[in-house]
């Protein structure tokens, strides 16, 4: 474990980014120095599938049914000591510098940040008037919000602004205000700590400055922008069937690939610029990935996939930078137990650079209600956990078994029959056993209390 206190501890995340998107066959990572001298998890998933409860458990190094933060309930538990907050024990100013409203006061996810920069507030838009009518035509609940009595949508509504990130490159407006904050707080003597969030990787993906389509021609860019529409608006919980063809699909995954093949040598430019100076601690990864009709999904809310939940990780540690790789599965939630570690804050649970193989990769979902237009077959709730090279998932108290794979050609999970549980039946150690049991009671307790307002 590290004895010397980070000088400054930065926490990079790349909204929505893939795995297979960073670690592409393809082409190369294009991040030379982050290779070099990181710790690199080939298995790491977040433990929820969308923003908000990734986020919290990253925030918490809880799982979401433990903070309480999903599509219906919203908000993380008041008495829970956040990542922020354990960082302020340890005598660090606490920032939050993001692109995405789902990180900041709006779910509770503000708490323990002195100061807290939605960085559509810092940038003048670069993108014309059609182009924001067409994002906020292509969005309806954007439309709905503004007729809205509930308190969380007109917040939302009033903050309109925040499209801005959808429109446009703001990673450097946000690497400027990390740079200048700590470069002001060391002339002080005081010790930085900053989560950043990038929505680049995010919808409607980032291929240029500004928003672009990347198909050539009239009908594919018209199709290119009924694809976008779909998956936005997550259409097939609505009407049960897929309504965007599989070339414009891939369309989307490359979407996403060219924006981090734009967005990489940024980040690795200011990965070494934070890390070369002497103590400081970097951080890169992902809050969750992204579907791209794996199992016949799309968007990444209410599911369980490979797609949807490995992630890429990356730690440059202050002390003992090194290039290694972890193929040791993990969960992204502990980085809250290694970070605080890191600082001086015990908080137990599992270290990801130290003890790897104490971390367990759970992963849980709960079927978003879409304003009640949600069809039935999508109602359920979801708990999955790794063992060996499969998933095992838990659905309307049915479990379901499904390989792990590379190439994120899934293949849909498989039930297993009505006597199994994966939890007995496997050959876990008995701590491990004990400790998805009670997950698994946990979750269904909490899903079964929650309501769907949302």
């Amino acid at each position: 474990m590290s004895q010397e206190l980070p000088r400054n501890v930065i926490v990079l995340i790349a909204d929505s980014l893939r795995y297979d998107s960073v670690h592409n066959k393809q082409a190369p990572i294009g991040m030379p120095y982050v290779e070099a001298n990181s710790v690199q998890y080939h298995e790491a998933r977040s433990a929820g599938c969308w923003t908000l409860p990734a986020t919290a458990s990253i925030f918490t190094g809880l799982m979401p049914h433990e903070h309480g933060a999903t599509s219906q309930t919203r908000s993380i538990h008041g008495h829970i000591p956040t990542l922020a907050e354990n960082m302020q024990k340890a005598g660090y100013k606490t920032y939050q510098v993001t692109a995405n409203i789902a990180t900041t006061d709006i779910f509770g996810l503000h708490r323990g940040f002195d100061d807290v920069r939605r960085i559509w507030k810092h940038v003048d838009p670069k993108f014309n008037k059609i182009q924001q009518l067409l994002v906020l035509l292509g969005k309806p609940r954007l439309r709905k919000k503004i007729m809205s009595k509930d308190f969380l949508m007109q917040k939302m509504s009033s903050d309109l602004e925040m499209a801005k990130t959808w429109l446009q490159h703001t990673f450097q407006d946000v690497f400027d205000h990390c740079r200048k904050t700590i470069q002001e707080n060391e002339k002080k003597g005081e010790k930085s700590f900053f989560f950043l969030n990038l929505m680049e990787t995010h919808f409607p993906y980032h291929i240029a400055p500004t928003f672009k389509l990347s198909q050539n021609g009239l009908y594919k860019k018209s199709q290119e922008i009924i694809s976008l529409f779909h998956l936005v608006n997550q259409t097939f919980l609505k009407k049960g069937e897929q309504n965007i063809k599989s070339e414009m699909l891939d369309a989307l995954k490359q979407r996403q690939r060219i924006a981090w093949q734009s967005l990489a040598p940024h980040i690795n430019a200011f990965a070494q610029e934070m890390h070369e100076e002497t103590g400081n601690l970097f951080v890169f990864g992902a809050d969750h990935g992204e579907n791209f009709g794996e199992t016949g999904w799309t968007y990444h809310f209410s599911n369980i996939t490979d797609a949807g939940n490995k992630v890429p990780l990356f730690w440059l540690d202050h002390e003992q930078p090194s290039a290694r790789i972890e193929d040791q599965k993990v969960s992204t939630r502990h980085l809250y137990h290694s970070l605080s570690r890191r600082v001086g804050q015990e908080m137990g649970g599992p270290d990801l650079v130290d003890a790897p193989d104490a971390s367990d990769p759970v992963m849980s979902s709960y079927w978003y209600n879409n304003k009640g237009e949600t069809l039935d077959q999508f109602k359920y709730n979801q708990i999955c956990f790794l063992f060996d090279n499969n998933r095992y998932l838990l659905r309307n108290n049915e479990w379901f078994e499904a390989p792990m794979t590379s190439d994120y050609d899934e293949p849909v999970f498989t039930k297993l029959g009505r006597s199994d549980n994966p939890i007995f039946d496997l050959n876990l150690d008995r701590t491990r056993r004990e400790q998805y049991a009670r997950y698994v009671a946990e979750f269904g307790d909490f899903a079964s209390k929650i309501s769907f307002t949302v």
